[in-house]
């Protein structure tokens, strides 16, 4: 260890320092402790492949880092700060939403079961305390916080990292090193890479919550072959389970419709070239007589609560409770149940709810307190605060361990919602439940890269939105973008409309068949990337400024991403039209191409100069390729006329690979006055070469090319065309281009689909933002405030869909009374620029000659404090009322996230001077009379260190009412109950203010 002091002590509460260091693993990676003591007291890690390594210093090693973090421990928390040059920028972070370059933002890893999630959500499904530093001179450099604890990870200052958590943890270093890809290469040797995945699951994949039945998925499956839309793999959710317990089939006498036969309706999707993915959840229902339950309490495997008996939640079955995946003899138990289930055909296993969720729960999981006997090599014996973030990794493991006990000559795949760093050694994973909105579909793109960048490459979201009805241009635009993302899967709710790829249209249709299309050209460049991605960690899909890390404007481009050399541009703004802008590429040589199927609604795809990427025939799914097909070699050559890119090709399942039964090709392309040869420069492995024809095409520009056909393996001499012949393709070329475009059968921006309204979540919301405050308000239904984002904390207080919860007003006693899903009119609209201040006026009619009307309003004087101004008015009451209206009450009704829901509570000091602080629990509580909070109350949140105070005027509140709900709470304001006149509104004036606590 190098000698730096050992953590100063500064007070009698805590030690401050540098930490000390020693090498690991391999040149550039250190591990860094407060003290000598902190790190014998660390936990085993997790995150790393072999334990061991970080544990393991390397001998005769006397490098220094070049950035020491400093430490300071106080009251069990361990905090880490490192510093950087000014403009450095910070990605990865995991499973994160909103921006790509994360400077300004704050996460607490806790894996959470976060429907609907915001742009400002702070934790998600997936926890990975991972930052990757890109330097201004765009060197690289890593950090990992190897703890599986809640920790919060703060990037709110420039160029600084902040890591917190329990103690003790180390942080582990990479770098600096010369690339972003060096560094996650060197974080995959530590943490591992990527299973390689079978070649089928690399194609579409399409899901539903539910396919119900037998004859639905035979309908599905059906459609997607005589519409000609390649597909690989249909998605069984919970409805095919028995009651909802795993490893069962609905079979029942009663509903023979359902699934009579599982294992022969996997066989006829066999036939037809597909593959089944069935759920499996952690949640067992607590029955005896149920097979599952009465083995699992046999062997005594089940999560405890403090008290040592078994813990029982509420997940979709009812009453369940959970195995304990931390021992080896609960992993082995379910492995041995998976076996067992994939007899029935089963080819790949979803596991869900895997934070784990819990219903009806303020946490939305088990309690922290609950009882964990892990395995001594993984931690022992701990709490769930200590075991919760690496649950779903754990069952993931479980679950491929059980498919490899299966089968061993096939490879598992398994999709996982809950996942911790390394969980990439197990399973693939999506975004989770996001919304069929506009802004999910932006924010996927640097939702998937920066899973990518935090060592999970198989990843992709649900394409056209989980939750609610997605437009046709929405999932339109969507599935182009999606259907090149490294995991393709469609995937929608319960109780919307169909989201398959024919159900919006026939514009619509064709979008997505070419899209998919594509993905099937470009299959052999994907498999080859994640061939590349397990076995040297190499990234599949990076942000737009892997290309050029030194440029500063990519750092933050959020349009396109790279898929190896490919430049994939999409559109994701509704009126955003890609091919009227120019469109910003990184530096040297990009040469567009396209299938000849470009599309106003699909991405424009480039090819960086110096490249070769492998392109397949059309194909309908992973069944029909066969190793003679026909290749093709797609070539971009550099500024000195050379090109180079590999093609991996094996049985596209099994191991044989590992023995060395593959073929690496490693090809190039050089150009000599006015000819290019094309030839193999190096092979590896042990399979033979097919005998196949091989077309080069060998790009010029504007999606132009040369065409020639060989032998592979062969050396192939192309005769360029002259300068002026060159520049004649071109321009027909650029012609075609524009004909095709201006040809093509643009998407509708319809908003009703079938009778269906689809625009409720898809369209854009009203953003008011000045001063300290952004808020997104939904006129259109309820006039809802349906984000509530503080920015200097950058904490987001309040987020919902567009059609319930978040901020509603009703207009009487009665729950969601009229006011609250109306429509609204925006009267008035006066933007900062033109004015003091930035407001919002909305009003709706209630029926009676009554409107609610609402004003929304941030002073530039008082930039701390949002104001809304809200009344219940009588325009026109009739003559036979005395002109008073039916009796109305004013509820003003805004449910806030409880981003720590066991940290949080509300504060107030009553009118008659009394203190009250209520903290979480199932009741509602009511307060009238002197016991109103006096004009004031606040929601407190300890772990953020912050306070959402609510001020407002008692002599129009008459009553104050709290509402816990899971993960929230209501902080409802009422006014009296009472008929209202032209001379007498009902009015309540309020406003908010994020202010510290110590």
């Amino acid at each position: 260890m190098a000698g730096y002091e050992e953590g100063k002590s500064s007070d009698s509460e805590g030690r401050i320092g540098k930490m000390i260091f020693e090498s690991i693993l391999e040149e550039g990676v250190f591990r860094f402790d407060c003290s000598a003591d902190d790190r014998n007291a660390a936990f085993p890690s997790i995150s790393f492949q072999n334990p061991k390594v970080r544990d393991t210093p390397l001998a005769n090693v006397d490098e220094v880092p070049t950035y020491i973090p400093t430490f300071e421990c106080s009251l069990g928390q361990q905090i880490v700060n490192i510093e950087f040059p000014p403009n450095t920028s910070f990605y990865g972070t995991g499973e994160v939403s909103g921006q790509l370059e994360r400077t300004g933002k704050r996460i607490f890893t806790w894996n959470t079961d976060a429907w609907g999630y915001g742009s400002g959500t702070t934790s998600l499904y997936q926890s990975h305390p991972w930052v990757l530093a890109i330097l201004p001179n765009g060197e690289a450099f890593g950090v990992l916080a190897d703890t599986t604890r809640r920790c919060e990870i703060d990037l709110r200052k420039e160029s600084k990292i902040k890591f917190v958590s329990s103690s003790a943890y180390p942080v582990i270093t990479f770098g600096p090193f010369a690339s972003p890809t060096d560094v996650l290469v060197s974080f995959s040797r530590a943490v591992g890479t990527v299973f390689m995945p079978p070649m089928w699951s690399l194609g579409y994949h399409q899901c539903r919550w539910s396919y119900d039945s037998d004859a639905r998925v035979r309908e599905i499956a059906r459609t997607f072959r005589e519409k000609g839309i390649p597909c690989d793999v249909i998605w069984m959710d919970i409805d095919y389970m028995d009651g909802f317990r795993c490893f069962t089939f609905d079979q029942a006498c009663l509903r023979p419709e359902r699934f009579p036969d599982p294992k022969s309706l996997v066989d006829d999707l066999h036939k037809n070239g597909f593959k089944a993915i069935w759920m499996l959840d952690p949640g067992i229902k607590h029955e005896e007589g149920y097979f599952v339950y009465d083995s699992g309490s046999e062997k005594d495997i089940w999560v405890q609560n403090a008290d040592g008996k078994p813990f029982v939640g509420d997940v979709w079955p009812g009453p369940c409770v959970f195995p304990d995946f931390t021992q080896s003899s609960a992993r082995s138990w379910w492995s041995n149940l998976v076996k067992d289930f994939i007899s029935n055909g089963v080819d790949g296993i979803w596991n869900d709810m895997n934070e784990p969720a819990v219903f009806q729960t303020l946490t939305k999981t088990m309690p922290e307190s609950n009882i964990h006997r892990g395995d001594s090599e993984i931690g022992g014996i701990q709490n769930h605060s200590h075991y919760h973030n690496v649950y779903g990794m754990l069952m993931a493991r479980s679950t491929y361990e059980g498919m490899k006990l299966a089968n061993g000559q096939k490879r598992p795949f398994v999709l996982t919602r809950a996942g911790f760093v390394g969980s990439q050694r197990y399973a693939a994973t999506w975004t989770g439940d996001n919304l069929s909105t506009w802004e999910h579909l932006h924010m996927s793109i640097s939702m998937v890269v920066q899973l990518g960048l935090s060592g999970q490459p198989l990843c992709g979201p649900d394409i056209g939105g989980f939750a609610g009805n997605a437009t046709p241009k929405l999932f339109g635009r969507w599935m182009g973008v999606g259907s090149l993302f490294p995991f393709c899967r469609g995937h929608s709710e319960t109780n919307t409309i169909d989201h398959e790829p024919w159900s919006f249209g026939e514009e619509c249709e064709e979008v997505c068949r070419l899209a998919l299309r594509r993905r099937y050209r470009l299959l052999h460049h994907i498999y080859t990337l994640f061939y590349m991605a397990h076995t040297r960690g190499i990234p599949v899909a990076t942000p737009t400024f892997f290309a050029d890390p030194k440029d500063m404007e990519l750092r933050t481009h959020e349009n396109s991403f790279l898929l190896g050399p490919v430049l994939v541009y999409a559109s994701t703004g509704r009126n955003h039209e890609l091919y009227k802008v120019q469109h910003k590429l990184p530096k040297g040589i990009w040469l567009g191409f396209d299938f000849e199927d470009t599309h106003p609604d699909l991405p424009a795809l480039y090819l960086q100069g110096g490249s070769i990427i492998p392109v397949s025939p059309l194909y309908q799914s992973v069944d029909e390729i066969k190793h003679t097909d026909d290749l093709s070699l797609l070539v971009a050559l550099n500024e000195l006329g050379k090109a180079e890119g590999v093609l991996f090709e094996d049985d596209g399942d099994g191991y044989e690979y590992t023995r060395g039964g593959y073929l690496l090709t490693t090809y190039i392309a050089e150009r000599e006055s006015s000819m290019v040869t094309v030839k193999v420069l190096r092979t590896e492995g042990s399979k033979k070469r097919p005998n196949r024809k091989l077309n080069v095409q060998i790009l010029i520009g504007k999606c132009a090319m040369i065409d020639a056909w060989g032998v592979d393996g062969e050396i192939l001499q192309i005769a360029m065309p002259s300068d002026s012949e060159v520049s004649d393709l071109v321009t027909a070329a650029e012609k075609q281009l524009r004909i095709r475009i201006e040809s093509a059968k643009i998407i509708p921006d319809t908003e009703n689909i079938s009778g269906h309204k689809g625009t409720e979540l898809s369209r854009t919301p009203v953003e008011l933002k000045s001063g300290e405050w952004v808020l997104k308000i939904v006129p259109w239904i309820g006039g809802r405030i349906i984000s509530m984002q503080h920015i200097p904390s950058v904490t987001q207080w309040l987020h919902s869909r567009v059609d319930v919860d978040g901020y509603e007003e009703y207009s009487g006693m009665e729950h969601r009374s009229a006011g609250c899903s109306e429509e609204y009119s925006v009267v008035e609209r006066d933007l900062q620029q033109a004015g003091e201040t930035e407001s919002v006026q909305l009003e709706c009619d209630i029926g009676g000659g009554l409107v609610l009307e609402r004003q929304l309003y941030i002073s530039k004087n008082e930039t701390k404090v949002f104001r809304i101004d809200s009344g219940i008015v009588a325009r026109e009451v009739g003559a036979g009322s005395g002109g008073f209206s039916r009796l109305v009450c004013l509820r003003v009704n805004p449910k806030f996230n409880l981003m720590h829901p066991t940290q949080s509570y509300i504060s107030f000091t009553a009118i008659d001077g009394s203190k009250h602080e209520i903290w979480p629990e199932s009741s509602e509580h009511v307060f009238e009379g002197d016991l109103r909070p006096h004009g004031e109350w606040m929601l407190i949140d300890k772990s953020l260190g912050l306070a959402l105070v609510n001020r407002f005027s008692i002599t129009q509140v008459q009553k104050c009412v709290i509402g816990w709900g899971t993960g929230s709470v209501n902080m409802e304001l009422r006014s009296e109950n009472r008929p209202v006149s032209t001379e007498s509104p009902l009015k309540i004036s309020h406003m908010y203010e994020v202010i510290g606590i110590k």
